[in-house]
């Protein structure tokens, strides 16, 4: 039940420009997780950092988490430099389970899969070392990282294939491209 105030009794203001704004839409929930749907099989989890007087410890990933069934068959760390992106990507046959460490990142996601629930749906996340986590991402979903910080980022993938350096499941379109209705305005990188 709302407690009536002062605030509630004040006459309307009038505020020059006001016909010109925009009012923001809600982003996140009450208790702190995004508003918007998920694509179809993307899952996210928040990292807890532990910190003491020596530093501190993140955990990646936990099989007793039950985040997915997968196992853990392939590991690596990638970096980004300020301003740059990596994407388009997509899978056919893995997923990727991105773990975000270092610096300041925008996760954009599309749903490619023609058959999914949330086909074309767009899932953009900011994450880095002020919100850690680990993000799975289903074959056939695009994605794309771009360092949106001011130093390196760091990262980690935990693929639910190993990599095959004879015959990559890797595929690429142009950052600019007319299936994804994103842009990265004039950010580097392919």
């Amino acid at each position: 039940m709302h407690k009536r105030t002062d605030l509630d009794n004040r006459p309307k203001m009038k505020i020059i420009g006001a016909d010109l704004t925009v009012k923001d839409l809600q982003t996140v929930n009450p208790d702190g997780t995004p508003v918007f749907q998920l694509i179809e099989g993307v899952r996210q989890r928040s990292a807890v950092t532990q910190s003491d007087e020596r530093g501190t410890i993140c955990e990646l990933f936990n099989s007793a988490w039950e985040f997915d069934s997968d196992p853990l068959v392939y590991v690596y760390q990638a970096s980004l430099l300020p301003g740059y992106v990596k994407g388009w990507i997509v899978h056919h046959e893995q997923d990727d389970r991105l773990f975000f460490a270092i610096g300041r990142v925008r996760l954009v996601l599309f749903d490619g899969r023609t058959a999914s629930p949330t086909f074309q749906s767009l899932n953009r996340f900011e994450v880095g070392e002020m919100n850690r986590c680990l993000i799975r991402i289903p074959a056939g979903v695009y994605h794309a990282v771009q360092n949106i910080g001011a130093t390196e980022a760091l990262y980690y993938n935990m693929p639910t294939k190993a990599y095959s350096h004879k015959d990559p499941d890797k595929f690429r379109l142009p950052l600019n491209n007319n299936i994804i209705p994103y842009s990265f305005g004039d950010a580097k990188g392919w």
